[in-house]
């Protein structure tokens, strides 16, 4: 009940793919099938005595926010992260990027099906990598010197 009710109010999103949409959970799909194929004949399946079908839909149930955490420690760790379209890499040469027509905004934040996140500044890195999806562990960028104003 939980878990549509947060799909309902669109923190959660039932989604097979996960890592950028490379990878396909098998599980999920098959959470997905099984429901699907159970609501070809409602009246003796879901609406009548094996209402627990449902349940299958968890495996296919992925939050669809941006949450960073802090390395040591586990806490919430606000970041400054762009959001925008998924596209291959773009941009001038020695700064690739992998979104277009982006916004910033500070974590955490709420990702669409076809958007992709990406850090925002260099002052944290993350430590799984290039995909940014669901919760993200940061920690400082011991390389990074922050700009002196005048």
């Amino acid at each position: 009940a939980q878990g549509l009710l947060h799909m309902g109010k669109g923190l959660m999103t039932l989604n097979p793919f996960h890592s950028d949409r490379m990878l396909l959970k098998g599980p999920a799909l098959g959470g997905m099938l099984v429901l699907l194929h159970s609501c070809l004949d409602l009246k003796s399946t879901l609406l009548d005595k094996t209402h627990y079908l449902l349940y299958y839909l968890t495996c296919a149930m992925n939050p669809r926010m941006l949450i960073t955490l802090n390395g040591e420690d586990m806490e919430w760790k606000p970041v400054t992260v762009r959001v925008g379209q998924a596209v291959e890499t773009v941009g001038q040469a020695g700064k690739p990027r992998r979104i277009t027509g982006f916004q910033t905004h500070t974590s955490p934040v709420l990702l669409a099906t076809t958007d992709r996140a990406e850090l925002g500044t260099e002052e944290v890195l993350s430590v799984s990598g290039q995909v940014l999806e669901g919760i993200v562990i940061v920690k400082d960028n011991p390389e990074y010197e922050a700009e002196e104003s005048k």
